[in-house]
C-alpha cells in the first residue's frame, strides 16, 4: 500500500458511501405480505481485517477482558479461549446505519460488565442521523442507547485520537465525552443514561484538517480528543479529582481540572504547535505521557515530539526518541507496562515509507529503542520477526527493495496497547489489520519477539458487488481498500487478494454465466489500469487497456460466453470491447455514468440504467436503446440483475422515498415492468439455486417488506418472501449487493458497509418457504404437535449471560403461533428477547412469537434469543412445553 492510495481509498470510501447512502424510508405498502419463519446461521466469509482499527482497549481490573474499535465496522471484544474477536454491534439496523462507526470506546474498571461506546460515523451531511451512546451491562451483548444532540465521527479526520470517552476509575457513574465539531465536553452522573455539556470547559477546539473543504467532511472542528484519569486523586466511591483532557488546538492541546470537573485551567508550560494525539498517565510514577503530531490523522503527519508531564512538580520533558528535524511523521500510538512502570512505548503513526516504527523505553522516555534500524542504509535490522501465515495476503503480493519489507510493520498504527495484566502481550491495530505479540519482554533481553495478526473474527471490509458462479471458486468479491477476493472456501482466509493489478478498490465484477471460468472486474488505481480479466476463475488475472479518459472502474458486464464486455467507467462514455480489452469503442443510444449488466443467455445482449431509463443492446453494446417504459426510479440508486438461463428476464431493485422505491421485474428484456406491490422498498437482488420443486431460481433481496427492514428470500418468484435475518443481525446498511448461491439451496451472500462479506445458511432443509403468515394476523392458538428444543448458553460473565433457543417443530401440520414454556432452576431472570416476546412469573418463563415469525413448517425451526442474570449456579432448563405438548431436549 502507498501513502496516496490508502488516502485515496479513505475519501473514496467515503464519497462512495455517501453515494449509496440509505434514503429516508417511506411509508409502507398496505398489501399483505407473507412472511414465513426460517433459522439461519450467519458468518463471515474469512478475510481477516481488512480495515482500520483506531482504537483498542483492554479493562484495567479484568485480566483478558479487550475491546477493539472500528472505524465503520462495529465494535469487538476478545475472546482468550480462542483467540477471536466477537463483533458486539450487528443488531445496528438500516436506519441507524451510521452507529457502525466506533469513535471511542471505554471499558468500566470498577465494573468489568458494563462497556460503552460512542457512535456516528459522519459528522457533515453524509450521516442523516445524531451521534449516539451505546451502553451495555453484559459486555456488549446487548446495548442501550442514548442520542446525542450532535454528530459523531467514527470514519472522520482525527478518528485515531483518543480515547474521547472515558469512565472515572473511582465512581464509574461518571462518565466523559469529547465531542467535534465545536460541541465541546459532555458529561454523565449516572453511568450514561443522560448526559449534559460540561459549560465552563474553556476550550471546543479549532484545528481542520483542510478549512476549505466545502463537503464538511475535512473542514470539521476535530473537538475534544481524549480524556485521561488521574485515579490517585479520588477513593472508591468517590469522584476522580484530577482530569486531563486532550483538545484539536495547536497552541492548546492539554487541560486539567483538580475539583472534579468544576473548574478548569490550559496546562502551564505545554508545548505549542502540536495535537495531542493520546494522553496517557503512569500513576506509580506520576507522569503523564503525552504522543504529539502536527496534523489530525490517521493518515497524515509531517512532524512530531513525545512529551512527559510530572504531574507532581508541573516539569515538562521533551523525551522524543529522535530530533524533530528527523521526523516526517507524527507519534500517536502510546502505552505505558502497567506491571513495569516507567516502560512506554510509542508509534510513528503516519510514516509509510519504508515502514511504520515502534519506540520502546524501559527508563521513562530518558532512552529509546526502536523496533528496527539501519545497519548500513538500504539495509536495516529488525528486533522482531513477522508470521502473516493466518492472513498470507498481508504482504500484498509485494516483493519492495530495501528498506521496504513484505509485510510491513503496517500503517496508520494509531491504537497501541500493552496488556495491562501481561507485560509481554502487545496488540496495535494498523490501517488493515491487528497485529499482536506474546513474547514483547524479547525485544529488552536482544532476542526477537514474534508479531503475528491477532484480528480474527474481525472483518472490516466494505463490499461493493458479489458474484457467485455456477462453478469453481463459490464467491467472488468486490472490495474496498483491499481489492477483493476469491473465495474457495469461505472458512478459510484466502491467500491473496486480486492483483495485477491491485486496485485499490474494486467497484464492480462479473463473470461469463456459461463460461464462469472468464472473470472481469474493474476498479480504482492512483495510476494504471482500472479493468481487469482472468481466464481461470479468478485465481489469476491480466490488466486491460483503458479508454481515454477513464479516472475509476464504474460497473462493467461480461457477455454469457464470455466473447465480449461492456464497461461503464468513471471519466469516460460507456465502451463496448470484443475479447480481452485490448481496444475499445464507444457504445452510442446510452448516457455516460449508466450501470450495465448483460443477459444471462444471449451473448449479444446487454442492459443499462441511468436516471430513471432503461436501455438495451441488442448488438453486444455497440448500441444502446431506450426503453419506453416508465415509472422506474428516478435517480441512480439502482440496483438490477438478469437470470440466469430465462433471457430477457431482469429484476430491479432501487429509488427513493420521494420517489418510486421498491422492486420491479421484466420478462421482455426491460420493453415493460412489474412492481411488486409487496415490497414497499428494495435496494439490491440476486439469484440462488431453486427451492427443491422449483423451476425458478431463488430470490434474494434487502428490502423493506410488511414494514420490516432485512434480508429476504422467496421461491416463488416475489409472491410470498420470507425474512431470513433477524434483529441480532442487521449489519447496518446492505444495500450494496447481495446473492444467493447457485449450488446450495439457501445460501446468501451479503454486503455490508463495514462488517465484510456475510453469508448465511439456512436450517430449512425441505428447500421452500411454505405459505408463511401475515405479520398482521393475530397467531392462532398455540400448537400441540410434537417439538423438539436445543438450549444453549453462548456466552456467560460474572452475573450474566446470554442463551439462544432453537424451537423444532417436529410434527406433521404447520405451526401459525407458538408459545414455549420452560422454569428456570436457579432463580435466573430474563432482562432482554430478541425474535421472541417473553414473560417471566417467578422462575416461570414462557415466550411467544412475534409477527414475523410465527409460522414454523413442520420439519422447521424458529430461534430466539435472550440474555439474563444469574447468582451462583446458572443450571440450563431441562423441560420445555408447547402448550401442553413435551419437548424433546437436545
Amino acid at each position: 500500500m502507498r501513502r496516496t492510495r490508502i488516502l485515496t481509498a479513505v475519501l473514496a470510501l467515503a464519497a462512495g458511501l455517501l453515494a449509496g447512502t440509505p434514503p429516508a424510508l417511506a411509508a409502507h405498502s398496505t398489501a399483505k405480505v407473507s412472511l414465513a419463519a426460517d433459522t439461519y446461521t450467519w458468518k463471515n466469509a474469512r478475510i481477516g481485517g481488512g480495515g482500520f482499527v483506531p482504537g483498542i482497549v483492554f479493562n484495567r481490573k479484568e485480566k483478558n477482558l479487550a475491546y477493539a474499535r472500528t472505524d465503520i465496522g462495529g465494535a469487538y471484544r476478545w475472546q482468550e479461549s480462542s483467540k477471536t474477536w466477537t463483533p458486539l454491534l450487528d443488531s445496528v439496523g438500516w436506519d441507524d446505519w451510521g452507529h457502525t462507526g466506533v469513535v471511542s470506546l471505554a471499558s468500566d474498571s470498577v465494573n468489568p460488565d458494563r462497556v460503552y461506546a460512542a457512535v456516528g460515523t459522519y459528522t457533515n451531511s453524509w450521516d442523516p442521523e445524531n451521534g449516539a451512546v451505546m451502553r451495555s451491562s453484559n459486555r456488549g451483548a446487548s446495548w442501550q442507547r442514548t442520542d446525542l444532540p450532535f454528530k459523531l465521527g467514527g470514519n472522520m479526520p482525527g478518528r485515531g485520537m483518543g480515547e474521547r470517552l472515558a469512565v472515572d476509575p473511582n465512581k464509574n457513574s461518571v462518565l466523559y465525552l469529547g465531542a467535534p465539531s465545536g460541541k465541546g465536553l459532555w458529561r454523565s452522573t449516572d453511568s450514561g443514561v443522560s448526559w449534559s455539556q460540561v459549560a465552563n470547559f474553556p476550550n471546543v477546539g479549532n484545528y481542520q484538517q483542510d478549512p476549505g473543504d466545502t463537503s464538511g467532511y475535512a473542514s470539521d472542528n476535530q473537538g475534544i480528543v481524549w480524556v485521561t484519569f488521574d485515579e490517585r486523586t479520588g477513593t472508591s466511591g468517590s469522584a476522580t479529582q484530577t482530569l486531563y483532557v486532550g483538545v484539536a488546538d495547536l497552541q492548546n492541546s492539554v487541560y486539567r481540572s483538580t475539583d472534579g470537573g468544576a473548574t478548569w485551567s490550559r496546562l502551564a508550560g505545554q508545548p505549542t504547535g502540536y495535537l495531542a494525539h493520546k494522553g496517557v498517565l503512569d500513576a506509580t510514577n506520576g507522569y503523564l505521557y503525552l504522543s504529539y503530531s502536527d496534523k489530525g490523522g490517521p493518515y497524515d503527519g509531517g512532524k512530531g515530539q513525545l512529551w512527559r508531564y510530572a504531574t507532581a512538580t508541573g516539569t515538562w520533558t521533551n523525551i522524543s526518541p529522535v530530533a524533530e528535524a528527523d521526523t516526517y511523521y507524527g507519534f500517536s500510538g502510546l502505552t505505558v507496562d502497567r506491571q513495569k512502570p516507567g516502560t512506554v512505548m510509542a508509534t510513528a503513526y503516519s510514516s509509510w515509507w519504508p515502514d511504520t516504527q515502534i519506540f520502546r523505553s524501559t527508563d521513562s522516555g530518558a532512552t529509546w529503542t526502536k523496533a528496527w534500524d539501519y545497519t548500513s542504509y538500504p539495509n536495516r535490522a529488525n528486533r522482531y520477526t513477522m508470521d502473516v501465515s493466518s492472513s498470507p495476503w498481508l504482504t500484498w503480493g509485494a516483493n519492495p527493495s530495501p528498506p521496504e519489507q513484505a509485510p510491513k510493520l503496517g500503517w496508520m498504527t494509531e491504537s497501541l496497547e500493552i496488556d495491562p495484566f501481561d507485560s509481554d502481550r502487545m496488540m496495535y491495530g494498523t490501517g488493515a489489520t491487528v497485529y499482536g505479540t506474546e513474547n514483547l519482554t524479547n525485544w529488552d533481553s536482544g532476542s526477537q519477539f514474534t508479531i503475528k495478526p491477532m484480528v480474527q473474527g474481525l472483518e472490516e471490509t466494505a463490499v461493493n458487488d458479489l458474484a457467485s458462479p455456477p462453478s469453481g471458486a463459490p464467491l467472488l468479491s468486490a472490495l474496498g481498500d483491499v481489492g477483493g477476493f476469491r473465495h474457495t472456501d469461505l472458512t478459510k482466509v484466502p491467500s491473496m487478494m486480486f492483483t495485477s493489478p491491485n486496485f485499490t478498490t474494486t467497484t464492480s465484477l462479473d463473470f461469463a454465466e456459461t463460461n464462469p471460468n472468464t472473470v472481469v472486474r474493474v476498479g480504482n488505481l492512483d495510476s494504471g489500469p482500472h479493468i481487469a480479466f482472468s481466464t481461470d476463475n479468478g485465481a489469476n488475472w491480466f490488466a486491460g487497456s483503458d479508454p481515454s479518459g477513464v479516472s475509476g472502474g464504474g460497473t462493467v458486464a461480461a457477455a454469457p460466453d464470455g466473447g465480449r464486455f461492456v464497461w461503464s467507467p468513471d471519466g469516460a462514455g460507456v465502451q463496448y470491447t470484443t475479447g480481452f480489452g485490448s481496444s475499445w469503442s464507444a457504445s452510442s443510444g446510452i448516457p455516460a455514468g449508466a450501470i450495465v449488466e448483460s443477459d444471462r443467455v444471449d451473448t449479444k445482449t446487454f442492459y443499462g440504467f441511468k436516471s430513471g431509463k432503461f436501455y438495451v443492446s441488442t448488438d453486444g453494446g455497440a448500441t444502446f436503446t431506450a426503453s419506453a417504459a416508465t415509472g422506474l426510479p428516478a435517480g441512480d440508486s439502482v440496483r438490477f440483475k438478469a437470470v440466469p438461463g430465462v433471457k430477457g428476464d431482469v429484476w430491479l431493485a432501487g429509488g427513493a422515498s420521494d420517489g418510486a422505491y421498491g422492486l420491479w421485474h421484466s420478462t421482455n428484456g426491460g420493453t415493460s415492468w412489474t412492481k411488486l406491490s409487496n415490497v414497499d422498498q428494495a435496494d439490491a437482488i440476486g439469484f440462488g439455486k431453486a427451492a427443491t420443486g422449483a423451476s425458478y431460481q431463488t430470490l434474494y433481496t434487502s428490502a423493506k417488506i410488511g414494514g420490516v427492514r432485512g434480508i429476504f428470500r422467496s421461491t416463488d418468484k416475489g409472491a410470498s418472501w420470507t425474512r431470513v435475518n433477524d434483529d441480532a443481525h442487521q449489519w447496518g446498511w446492505t444495500g450494496a449487493a447481495i446473492t444467493g448461491d447457485p449450488r446450495v439451496y439457501g445460501r446468501v451472500y451479503v454486503s455490508t458497509n463495514g462488517r465484510g462479506v456475510i453469508y448465511g445458511d439456512t436450517s430449512d432443509t425441505s428447500g421452500g418457504d411454505g405459505g408463511g403468515t401475515d405479520p398482521t394476523d393475530p397467531p392462532d392458538p398455540t400448537p400441540t404437535g410434537a417439538c423438539a428444543v436445543t438450549y444453549k448458553v453462548t456466552n456467560q460473565w460474572s452475573g450474566g449471560f446470554q442463551a439462544d433457543v432453537q424451537l423444532t417443530n417436529t410434527g406433521s401440520s404447520a405451526w401459525s403461533g407458538w408459545t414455549l414454556g420452560w422454569t428456570f432452576a436457579n432463580g435466573q431472570k430474563i432482562s432482554q428477547t430478541w425474535n421472541a416476546e417473553t414473560s417471566q412469573t417467578g422462575s416461570a418463563v414462557t415466550a411467544r412469537n412475534v409477527g414475523w415469525n410465527a409460522g414454523v413448517a413442520a420439519g422447521s425451526s424458529v430461534s430466539f434469543g435472550f440474555t439474563g442474570s444469574w447468582s451462583g449456579t446458572n443450571t440450563k432448563p431441562t423441560a420445555f412445553k408447547v402448550g401442553d405438548q413435551n419437548c424433546a431436549v437436545a
